[in-house]
């Protein structure tokens, strides 16, 4: 199992050296070592992903969805992706910024993202799973509930509601970034998120007045950077802004990266 020039830890010897799986410094590591980046307690959690399509302006934010999934397979989570199987609000071309004159379903258009490997979300069972994450995109607001036209007076999709309910009565973790941490909002008053900021701070908080909607359904906004996340202890609900914030993408893309490790490590 060792890499050459050791045979001599993978054959008897009569040299008094222990096995290579002993001598964890003195030798490339055997076989099945994982760095010490990669938590023992984070390994082999399984963890649904939610999707809203394919495209920030009527689907699934893709560098989110990528963040999320990249964050999640050097975390060495087992990952199953699922997408409400729904017409979209709206198709957007993204070219153009404008509504184009078609339709789109939320769960064929959620496979580009998914590589083809994706399931209706009305089939997830929670108990097969240890947490559920979220990304972002308009997609959210539009496709799994309705806050792009109604905002706090939003309803939310029936499979993501419940899907989001049978999480919450788990006392499983729930991820969620940019718009989504909305839904948390809508479905469960008095928690705790963050969409980033409250205030548009040097232009780069521009959907600042989201936090204000979110207080007035009850819960607590908590305002956070865009490389920081917020863990809501009592629900088991992680959140960070993402793209709700004007930053590089290496940023938005290290943010997510702690709310992924905050999740599995409730999980």
């Amino acid at each position: 199992c060792c890499p050459a020039p050791a045979p001599q830890c993978c054959s008897p010897s009569p040299s008094p050296q222990p096995p290579c799986r002993l001598r964890r410094w003195a030798l490339p590591p055997p076989c099945g070592w994982l760095p010490p980046s990669v938590s023992d307690a984070a390994m082999g959690k399984r963890v649904a992903v939610v999707l809203a399509g394919c495209g920030v302006f009527d689907g699934s934010e893709i560098h989110e969805a990528s963040a999320a999934l990249v964050h999640l397979s050097r975390g060495g989570a087992e990952v199953k992706i699922f997408a409400p199987n729904i017409e979209q609000r709206d198709v957007v071309n993204h070219l153009k910024g404008s509504p184009a004159d078609e339709k789109r379903n939320v769960l064929v258009e959620s496979a580009r993202l998914a590589r083809g490997n994706i399931q209706d979300l009305a089939d997830l069972k929670v108990g097969e799973f240890d947490a559920v994450i979220f990304p972002g995109g308009f997609g959210v607001a539009k496709n799994l509930c309705s806050w792009a036209v109604d905002g706090k007076n939003c309803t939310v999709n029936e499979h993501v509601n419940s899907t989001l309910r049978a999480f919450h009565s788990a006392k499983k973790p729930i991820g969620l970034c940019c718009i989504s941490p909305v839904l948390a909002a809508k479905v469960f008053p008095g928690c705790e998120v963050t969409v980033g900021q409250d205030k548009n701070i040097d232009g780069r908080f521009p959907d600042a007045e989201t936090a204000s909607a979110i207080a007035e359904l009850g819960c607590k906004h908590i305002c956070k950077d865009v490389s920081e996340s917020h863990v809501d202890k009592a629900n088991k609900i992680v959140t960070t802004c993402a793209f709700m914030c004007k930053a590089p993408l290496h940023e938005i893309f290290d943010g997510i990266g702690t709310m992924v490790e905050e999740v599995l490590k409730l999980a």
